[in-house]
């Protein structure tokens, strides 16, 4: 009997343990971004479909991105293991063979992307599956380790997931949805920009060509500021196509002018001083811009909310 139960509890503890490797391929860090983004372009969208729909519809963008992330990890085994940021990962770890994790992210991808066209619409599932498709394909094996340029155009596919919400809920591709795109597509460079410049030893190592390493700090701080400009320019879209109301315009004011900020102080920063203090600015920035997009898109849900309550 002892031997039965303890066999069973053995056999338990490593079911545990397989399930929670294979969470961790989904790269579920990420993945609550994706929630959280997709959740906005339902709930701001016109035509809003039931909870559980709505649910169902996250959940299935947070699997495709899960896929994807898998994928990442299957191909990016080697370099994974060379960064310390990545080395724990269960590839590098040995917790799942490389094939492994391939096999289960193409079938993770084809699993969400079929459910997701039968729950709502062929644009949705598009629009998913071209997701998964240029994070491996375009940045993952083409982008990622050729050009500095892999975070600027390989940041077009984590800023799908409120686009693919909304045309979950609306069967089309609209310019609000767009105008939600362009605000993560813009965030993103100075947010990786501003991680890799206290990274960057990371990336030297595993020969990915950040702009921190083929143009160095100080022309990186420059990029920041500019793409801080721009990004101030495009937070003001979700604005014009009226998905963003008074709560938005008051977060975008408030937040912009803190990135602007900031963005210049890094511009400024003298590289001796910042090796002194290690990188304490730089780091406070890279937090900050976590914190930027995780208010724009709130302000976007405040204004539904106050706009069902004046109505």
């Amino acid at each position: 009997m002892e031997t039965t139960i303890a066999a069973f509890a053995q056999a338990s503890r490593r079911a545990r343990i397989t399930l929670h490797t294979y969470v961790v391929l989904l790269k579920p860090r990420v993945m609550s971004l994706v929630v959280f983004t997709a959740a906005v372009g339902l709930i701001v969208s016109p035509s809003r479909p039931s909870a559980m729909v709505s649910l169902l519809v996250v959940l299935l963008i947070a699997l495709g991105a899960g896929a994807a992330g898998a994928l990442n990890m299957w191909w990016d085994a080697d370099i994974d293991a060379i960064m310390r940021r990545t080395r724990a990962r269960p590839v590098p770890r040995g917790r799942v063979t490389p094939r492994a994790a391939m096999l289960f992210g193409f079938a993770t991808s084809l699993c969400s992307v079929t459910a997701l066209w039968w729950l709502t619409n062929t644009v949705a599932a598009a629009l998913l599956a071209f997701t998964i498709f240029f994070y491996i394909v375009i940045y993952t094996i083409w982008l990622k380790r050729r050009t500095p340029q892999n975070i600027v155009i390989g940041g077009a596919a984590g800023a799908l997931p409120p686009l693919v919400g909304w045309a979950a809920a609306t069967g089309e591709i609209g310019w609000p949805g767009i105008s939600m795109f362009l605000l993560i597509f813009m965030w993103t460079p100075p947010h990786f920009w501003s991680l890799s410049l206290f990274m960057n030893d990371d990336y030297q190592r595993a020969g990915i060509p950040m702009l921190t390493v083929t143009h160095g700090r100080p022309a990186t701080r420059r990029h920041i500021m500019a793409y801080t400009i721009l990004l101030a320019l495009t937070a003001t879209l979700p604005l014009v196509f009226e998905i963003g109301g008074p709560i938005y315009g008051v977060t975008a004011l408030v937040m912009n002018l803190g990135f602007l900020r900031g963005a210049w102080q890094l511009m400024r920063r003298d590289e001796d001083q910042a090796k002194r203090d290690h990188y304490k600015a730089e780091r406070a920035f890279f937090r900050y811009s976590l914190w930027y997009l995780f208010l724009h898109f709130s302000a976007l849900v405040g204004d539904v909310g106050l706009s069902g309550w004046s109505g």
